[in-house]
């Protein structure tokens, strides 16, 4: 039978005179093998102490990655105006980007149904913190019937050189679109792939829009995705589907893009 990766301490405390320090008699084997006390060797309760601080962090960060399998909806608030969905309001505890204040707080809505997923560590901008050089996966989100969404975070300087710009600075949708396409396809971008481009205002922030049609995009043959600039980065919120979600989940990604804001 396979065992745990993660293996536990096995202790016999014995009384000693001899010394200031009670040795501990550790062990390391599975939790369940049983292993004899003449197998141990004495530790101080100092470096005992150590290990146990040790070998609590990985099941600490286990305990967080099966947390995440959830559905949002059993700790997300429901959005007042729509019961159907519930509200994501990123904060720094979510992402390194937020926490270096390279990012902005975001939200969007998403339906109580969707799990989060993990963002492994190459993709999550964690170890170029706070000076990133290309741009990074912040957090995604997902769900089997109806599709999923991340948002991705860009250096503003990989689209130029203004600091601050906004993204009417940066270009035209299309130029914008150019630079950022492979992010919202996971591969290659095509112009022709294109169908749609609006530019949405809500308050001074101003957002570009676009509906796609990827037949070999890696994340899904149809993709909606908006962006925009604030402070140092871009930020891209991506929608995407395979064609059997989008027969059905079209509207519902179109609300989860509409709501999305810096």
């Amino acid at each position: 039978m396979a065992t745990s990766p993660f293996t536990s301490f096995l202790t016999v405390t014995t009384p000693s005179s001899s010394s200031k320090l009670t040795p501990f008699r550790t062990c390391r084997a599975s939790a369940s093998e049983s292993v004899p006390a003449s197998l141990c060797h004495h530790t101080p309760r100092r470096e005992f102490l150590k290990g146990i601080a040790l070998q609590a962090l990985p099941l600490i960060v286990l305990r967080e990655s099966q947390a995440r399998e959830v559905e949002v909806g059993s700790f997300l608030p429901t959005l007042p105006s729509d019961p159907s969905f519930v509200l994501f309001k990123a904060s720094p505890k979510d992402t390194p980007a937020l926490r270096a204040g390279n990012v902005q707080p975001y939200q969007f809505v998403l339906p109580p149904t969707w799990k989060q997923a993990r963002v492994a560590n190459i993709l999550s901008g964690n170890y170029c913190q706070p000076k990133c050089a290309e741009p990074w996966v912040e957090v995604k989100f997902e769900d089997d019937k109806q599709g999923k969404v991340q948002v991705v975070a860009s250096p503003l300087i990989r689209l130029t050189n203004k600091p601050n710009a906004s993204i009417e600075d940066i270009g035209s949708p299309e130029k914008v679109i150019a630079s950022l396409g492979p992010f919202v396809t996971g591969n290659t971008y095509d112009p022709d792939e294109l169908l749609e481009t609006s530019v949405e205002k809500l308050g001074d922030q101003t957002y570009y829009k676009y509906v796609l049609e990827t037949p070999y995009a890696l994340t899904g043959s149809h993709n909606l995705a908006k962006a925009t600039a604030k402070g140092n980065t871009v930020v891209l919120f991506v929608a995407s589907a395979n064609d059997k979600q989008w027969q059905t989940s079209e509207k519902t990604l179109k609300t989860m893009l509409d709501s999305f804001q810096v």
